[in-house]
């Protein structure tokens, strides 16, 4: 009902809690408690006696009343569920998965208190600076189908941010969101599974949108930035949400419709891997060479020394001198 109430309150300039209760059903008393609880959430309506209610601005935080307001989506962020603050976005989303929560589910919070990036690293999460989801998936895919899926969602996070801002972000492979030279976003990617089917895939996306240097712990200040940094101001939690479940929904529906090839395209177009030397390092084999592409199942091809190729499935990659442009 709150949900509701925000949304006839910013579609008109002037409405009374008359006017509001008849058209929702609801009493005039009940329309005072939601305004009010849409006022200590952080929304400003103004109040008239005569007049009725007007709404004035709204609250910067990632409120599913926010995001969906405006949102055009089919199935992602067609449900989101907020936490003010949650170990991670993944832990709830994979909690939520098991209990069988729908196709498109999105888990977003304000702060991560164990935020994780991929192998298990931590994820810095400053609260109300950044955007922390995850996304429950259900695809008809094969499990030798999931590592294409954090490159589907490069593209995606890539695009949006090219919507709501004027950079240019770069990815590096698998899953590392370039801006400036340093690490603005990344991708994990988790799954449940059978031998030949997906029960569920949770796509986390982390992206430091507004998040200042001086937050950043000590070690990481020097690789680390957001989109703020990059382009001298704040740029919008919501909009940038919107645009990143939008793009992500068609880039992804893309996907599971007519395969990676266009995809993989798009994503080579925007890359900063291929065409340079680069350091693998996976477990304790480390591997150097030319980054020469990925292939039709998303994963490295590596030129070493000897002229022989490697095919890299997962591994940290170290860019150490571009080859080509």
């Amino acid at each position: 009902m709150r949900d509701l109430i925000l949304k006839a309150l910013q579609q008109e300039e002037r409405v009374s809690g008359e006017q509001l209760g008849k058209s929702l059903n609801i009493s005039r008393t009940a329309v005072w408690k939601h305004v009010n609880e849409l006022r200590k959430l952080g929304y400003t309506i103004d109040s008239s006696p005569r007049l009725g209610y007007s709404f004035i601005s709204s609250t910067g935080l990632l409120l599913p009343e926010e995001i969906s307001h405006g949102l055009d989506t089919r199935i992602i962020g067609k449900n989101i569920v907020y936490r003010e603050e949650a170990t991670s976005t993944q832990d709830v989303a994979e909690e939520m998965a098991r209990n069988g929560a729908e196709d498109g589910t999105v888990v977003i919070c304000e702060r991560q208190t164990k935020g994780r990036g991929r192998k298990g690293r931590s994820w810095e999460s400053p609260p109300l600076h950044g955007v922390y989801i995850s996304i429950i998936l259900r695809p008809s895919l094969r499990p030798t189908r999931v590592p294409q899926v954090p490159l589907v969602a490069g593209v995606a996070t890539s695009r949006a941010i090219k919507r709501v801002t004027p950079l240019q972000p770069r990815i590096k492979w698998p899953n590392d969101i370039i801006i400036g030279g340093k690490k603005a976003g990344g991708i994990l990617t988790e799954m449940s599974s059978e031998v030949d089917r997906v029960n569920y895939i949770l796509l986390g996306i982390g992206v430091n949108v507004n998040t200042r240097t001086s937050l950043f712990p000590e070690p990481t200040r020097s690789i680390a930035t957001s989109l703020a940094e990059q382009c001298g101001e704040n740029v919008s939690r919501v909009k940038f949400v919107q645009c990143l479940l939008a793009d992500m929904e068609a880039v992804y529906s893309q996907f599971l419709s007519s395969g990676f090839d266009a995809i993989r395209e798009e994503w080579k177009a925007l890359n900063n891997t291929i065409g340079s030397r680069v350091k693998v390092s996976s477990g304790d084999e480390e591997l150097e060479g030319e980054a020469l592409d990925i292939d039709r199942e998303g994963f490295l091809l590596v030129r070493k020394e000897n002229g022989d190729v490697s095919r890299v499935v997962s591994g940290d990659v170290m860019l150490t001198h571009r080859l080509s442009s």
